[in-house]
């Protein structure tokens, strides 16, 4: 049996793909091309608004903020996550029926349907009910960790959940024949064939992490402005000006770096597994 799609199925489907990509990418590049405005009483491109941008304080004690809660907290959503994929997919009951059959999913998909803004308020009552009870966790930076830490790990444990629940699970009791008790066959078998989904997990983490606003906005205290915060006050100001484009642009750049990163990493990978002998 042939398996070459008629021309006429590529040409429709090239006529509804482009369309979306067009709609998904012109904002991009609008907002990239708009970033090269002229400097004051001069004309033409330039890094004009760059240059403001890296000599202003604000901005980079902001950028500063983003960093180290998206690098902590896809650290530890990432582990977080990976443990709770692992434990649901290993330890789930073979004989469930109806609700308990389907309890991973339940759990893993749950806070992700969850719209952010109920996910925000919810951390912001939660947050608010501790400081007053016990007087810790005043809204800051910690809680913001905290907060981001929460709606990644579900992302980390699906995908590392997804992927051993493709696994053999003969391999998990080859591993415990050859003497391997569950810790070693956690790290010298789960670990390994789990690794791209790990290493995913975490660039998915720390772009999630710089691009939230909602759940920072309403987890965060006077002096742990991160940059979604920055640009939504600096708009809500003075509008949209050259600085901002700049900065939007920056951001888009890591986001797009971190993917052609996690595209890099799985490929060189998967190609590794696939020289290896059989």
């Amino acid at each position: 049996m042939s398996n070459v799609v008629p021309r006429s199925v590529k040409n429709v489907l090239a006529g509804i793909s482009w369309p979306v990509y067009v709609l998904l990418y012109t904002p991009l590049a609008m907002v990239a091309f708009y970033s090269f405005a002229p400097a004051p009483n001069s004309t033409g491109y330039s890094t004009f608004a760059y240059g403001q941008l890296f000599h202003d304080d604000v901005v980079f004690a902001a950028l500063q903020r983003s960093l180290i809660l998206a690098l902590v907290s896809a650290a530890v959503s990432t582990m977080l996550g990976t443990l709770l994929g692992y434990g649901l997919c290993r330890f789930r009951a073979a004989n469930a029926r109806g609700i308990a059959a389907n309890l991973p999913s339940l759990i893993i998909y749950t806070p992700i349907i969850m719209p952010s803004l109920v996910f925000g308020i919810s951390e912001l009552i939660f947050f608010n009910f501790v400081h007053s009870t016990i007087g810790i966790l005043s809204a800051g930076l910690v809680t913001m960790v905290i907060a981001h830490i929460t709606f990644q790990v579900p992302y980390v444990a699906l995908t590392v959940f997804a992927r051993l629940a493709g696994l053999d699970p003969n391999l998990f009791e080859a591993s415990h024949d050859l003497y391997a008790d569950g810790i070693k066959s956690f790290f010298y078998l789960t670990v390994p064939v789990v690794q791209p989904a790990i290493i995913g997990g975490f660039l998915l983490g720390i772009t999630l992490s710089i691009d939230d606003f909602t759940i920072s906005f309403f987890t965060a205290g006077p002096g742990s402005v991160t940059l979604p915060i920055y640009i939504y006050s600096a708009v809500a100001r003075k509008g949209i000006s050259p600085e901002i484009n700049a900065l939007g642009t920056l951001m888009i750049t890591t986001v797009m770096v971190l993917a052609v990163a996690h595209f890099f990493i799985t490929r060189t990978r998967d190609r590794r597994a696939s020289l290896l002998p059989n």
